[in-house]
């Protein structure tokens, strides 16, 4: 495939290490043997760690929808096995079996990361190879879970959203124009009404699942360790909980991280950060969240992700832990607590929004939603940078975006550079001072789920109805904050969470009412709503995080 990651970057994809490279690696691994045919590595079963390869050779494959082995690489002696998984000991995405004779350094998921830390110039060399091997592996789908349903399908949406979203390669397979779909169906006596249903890399056959089961059935989340007791359990993936993330287990802290849905939060789902410093030309919200997420892993943090808290449970006084129970059933302890819940997307008042929402009705702006609109018109509501981005994005990919703003303009609520690009963009046209106020759907034969069309009332009180089949919201966002109030986190009225000074002159910035639990980014009563502010805030509450476990 040509302009692919593994054309355009194959060298550090595949660097070969120097003799004494390799030496400097000894004191971090064991050396192992294995015969020819022998498997190092089978996709969907946790990998021992990174192989580098000592003398003989090894081959590197993918199984593909037919479970037939396809060739990616093959490896010899001054190489390394190995990508990102490997730094937290999830599965292997991919079979790894022995050539010839083998004699390899096999360096666990443990000790890898302490070769990133301890060896920066050759660990920095490590680290980019795992990640564009990653990214090479998300480029083809190789080595994930095969979904198989109809690409419309919201369940099917959801789906590849979670695994987009998360970093996570994958297929999907439409029975309606693949063949081997349909063969699929027929082996394992699938029922139209079961789809879709996920085939995963360890031959797992699930139907219909939610984004905690197919997480568990790829490896994503394992089971948390209840009676093990972390110094920092940051509840939220996003910019600010990752921040604290990576700077408290660079510290030394035990880290625990818990997200119900992907990491990043609403900055990873935007196409193109613009204003972020020191990225010149941009860069997506998934790729700078990526970094985060990776460097997160190489500090040691403990990543749970989709693992959602129902409740936030305070102990007695004068033990200085908390508990937090997870929708699973499992709990987590530990000494401090970070709320970085961030928000939850508002819904646009409209008596039939449910009927839409997932297949048609959309709260970010993908490559997954713009391939699914590609060439059409489509509608989006709200007048913020999110909104912004959203639009500028999906105007390459679409015929024309309706842009619906409530507002007299765009001056009040969005940066200068979005507004000037919107203006430039002729396939955007901005409607101000209006609303949506019904949406259209099909009729029987699908369900009645399909958008159809969108209706708006002018500042006149004229409506106007257009031909749209996907609507795209950015009005907004309330804070999570629901899972706090059994342990009485003091919230403000509109259930932000009140911190610092907030609540009293003198009181240790960031903290909550509560002693050892701080709030930070979107959540926290009074935080600017921008990616640089919410990383800040990460690391200030590492810095407060220490302040209080050194007097506890």
């Amino acid at each position: 495939m040509a302009g692919t990651t593994f054309d355009t970057r194959r060298a550090q994809m595949f660097p070969r290490l120097e003799p004494a490279e390799i030496d400097r690696l000894r004191r971090f691994g064991q050396v192992v043997r294995a015969e020819p045919g022998v498997a190092l590595a089978t996709a969907g079963v946790a990998s021992p760690g990174l192989f580098v390869i000592l003398a003989g050779r090894v081959a590197i494959s993918r199984r593909d929808a037919h479970d037939e082995s396809q060739p990616i690489v093959e490896h010899a002696a001054g190489q390394f096995v190995g990508e990102i998984a490997q730094l937290s000991g999830r599965p292997s995405l991919v079979d790894v079996s022995a050539i010839t004779r083998v004699e390899a350094l096999l360096i666990s998921p443990e000790r890898l990361r302490a070769v990133l830390v301890a060896e920066a110039e050759l660990g920095e060399r490590i680290m980019r190879a795992l990640i564009l091997r990653r990214v090479s592996l998300i480029e083809t789908g190789a080595g994930g879970p095969i979904i198989i349903g109809r690409a419309a399908d919201a369940e099917v949406i959801r789906l590849s959203g979670f695994l987009a979203r998360n970093g996570h390669p994958y297929q999907s397979l439409d029975p309606d124009e693949v063949d081997c779909a349909k063969v699929l169906i027929q082996r394992f006596a699938v029922d139209e009404a079961e789809l879709p249903i996920v085939l995963c890399p360890n031959g797992t056959l699930l139907r219909q699942p939610s984004n905690h089961q197919l997480g568990r059935c790829i490896g994503l989340v394992g089971p948390i360790d209840a009676e093990r007791i972390y110094d920092v359990a940051v509840v939220g993936a996003g910019p600010a909980g990752l921040a604290t993330a990576v700077y408290a287990a660079s510290e030394g802290l035990s880290v625990l991280v818990l997200d119900s849905r992907a990491f990043g939060g609403q900055a990873g789902a935007s196409a193109r950060i613009e204003n972020y410093l020191g990225f010149p030309t941009g860069i997506s919200g998934m790729a700078l969240m990526g970094r985060a997420y990776g460097q997160a892993q190489k500090f040691g943090a403990e990543l749970a992700i989709p693992d959602e808290v129902a409740s936030l449970v305070c102990a007695n006084d004068g033990d200085h832990r908390y508990r937090l129970s997870l929708t699973s059933g499992e709990t987590a302890q530990a000494r401090t607590i970070v709320i970085a819940s961030g928000a939850r997307y508002r819904r646009l008042e409209v008596e039939n929004l449910d009927r839409f929402e997932g297949a048609c009705v959309h709260y970010w702006a993908s490559p997954l939603e713009a391939k699914l609109c590609a060439g059409q018109e489509v509608a989006l509501v709200g007048a913020g940078n999110s909104a912004g981005q959203a639009a500028v994005y999906l105007a390459s990919q679409v015929e024309k975006v309706w842009m619906i703003v409530r507002g007299e303009s765009l001056a009040a609520t969005m940066s200068r550079y979005l507004i000037e690009r919107i203006e430039s963009t002729p396939n955007i046209q901005v409607v101000v001072r209006s609303q949506i106020v019904d949406l259209e759907g099909g009729d029987e034969k699908d369900g009645g789920s399909q958008l159809k069309a969108v209706r708006w009332r002018g500042p006149d009180g004229l409506e106007t109805t257009q031909a749209v089949s996907h609507l795209f919201l950015f009005i907004g966002a309330a804070p999570n904050t629901a899972w706090l109030t059994q342990c009485e986190v003091e919230l403000d009225n509109h259930g932000f969470v009140r911190t610092g000074a907030d609540l009293a002159p003198g009181h240790p910035l960031l903290q909550t009412s509560r002693k050892g639990v701080f709030a930070i980014g979107d959540a926290r009563a009074g935080s600017v709503k921008r990616v640089g502010a919410a990383i800040g805030e990460g690391a200030q509450a590492v810095a407060a995080i220490h302040a209080y476990l050194a007097d506890a």
